[in-house]
């Protein structure tokens, strides 16, 4: 598979800005591959595709306030500082972005809050990364949370707002890290979580931080030559206890997001089960790949040649996904992020 065979033309009035209300009420595509059938559906009817004794994986991450806008000492001039992951919890030493990046430079710190949190700048990474320490590492999420904003990927051409704190996360959110939701857990509302555990459904967490990493360009044409940025994940003792319980059942696996899915997949034991770890993955999934864990993936619609594309088209085959994106966008389905889901079967 080559870079260019993920392309697709998507015009600009389907990128979604708001997300639907109710959560439930988007659009869902399912996608059969045994018969390659399409389907079209409200995310509401998702709880008819499972059965008792399934289990549903999530990911439970929450996204921060990602975004900072401080000003640099000395010359006031006006800063942004993009947070992308937290290297030293101890010392509050992070990687970030930082825009316009010509101003900063090794050494230089940068004040927010009226002066009350400050960041110098300890080394530079790429062309716009630096890493910096904080002054502060107590109460450090409660302060970005109060002074932040959060961080909508870059298509959707609006400022954050304060419903964005509440939109642009899961019901599933719990453990601080991301810098992006996991947008397939977008869809779910506290009434469907409620509906599949009547039905006698697992609901299993994982975590895996999701960083810019997942959004980064693809820029080589041979996708065996392109390397994922590192993210965190865990996945606890109970939920592969439970993923292999079903397993050997014969039930189904169902995963919510590439997020979930790579983190399974990157935790699988030589006979096929799931392994309970913490660590950094990497782990770049594109056609053709065999998935160990994953028998239902819910994913949304995805940006052209994206990693998160290419994962999809890995489970649901690469030329029925592109004709089901361009049924998509022929009927106005809303894509991206905030946009509708598809259920890969």
């Amino acid at each position: 598979m080559k870079l260019s065979d993920f392309r697709y033309p998507l015009p600009r009035n389907l990128i979604a800005r708001y997300p639907a209300r109710p959560r439930e009420r988007s659009r869902m595509m399912v996608l059969n591959r045994s018969d390659e059938s399409i389907t079209e559906r409200r995310f509401s009817d998702i709880v008819e595709y499972f059965k008792k004794g399934d289990c549903l994986v999530v990911n439970e991450t929450k996204v921060f306030p990602a975004r900072l806008f401080g000003r640099k000492e000395k010359t006031n001039a006006k800063i942004e500082v993009f947070l992308l992951r937290e290297l030293n919890k101890d010392e509050n030493i992070w990687d970030v972005i930082v825009d316009p990046a010509r101003k900063v430079r090794i050494g230089n710190k940068i004040f927010f809050d009226e002066g009350r949190l400050w960041c110098e700048v300890i080394d530079n990474t790429t062309s716009r990364g630096r890493t910096v320490r904080f002054n502060v590492s107590e109460d450090f999420f409660k302060i970005i949370d109060r002074i932040g904003k959060m961080p909508l990927p870059y298509y959707i051409k609006r400022e954050p707002t304060q419903q964005d704190k509440t939109s642009y996360q899961t019901v599933f959110a719990r453990v601080v890290g991301a810098v992006a939701a996991p947008t397939a857990g977008l869809h779910f509302s506290r009434r469907l979580v409620t509906a599949l555990k009547r039905k006698k459904v697992r609901i299993v967490p994982v975590v895996l931080h999701i960083g810019l990493g997942s959004f980064r360009p693809v820029e080589v044409e041979d996708l065996t030559k392109h390397k994922m940025d590192s993210e965190y994940y865990e996945i606890p003792e109970s939920t592969a206890e439970v993923v292999n319980k079903v397993i050997d059942s014969k039930g189904t696996v169902v995963v919510a997001g590439t997020s979930s899915c790579r983190a399974l997949e990157s935790s699988v034991t030589t006979d096929g089960h799931l392994n309970s770890n913490k660590g950094w993955t990497d782990k770049f999934i594109f056609p053709p790949y065999d998935f160990k864990i994953t028998d239902k993936l819910i994913t949304n619609f995805h940006m052209p040649e994206s990693t998160l594309l290419m994962l999809a088209a890995a489970f649901g085959g690469r030329d029925f996904l592109m004709r089901a994106y361009k049924k998509a966008i022929k009927e106005g389905y809303r894509f991206y992020s905030y946009g509708d889901a598809t259920l890969l079967l």
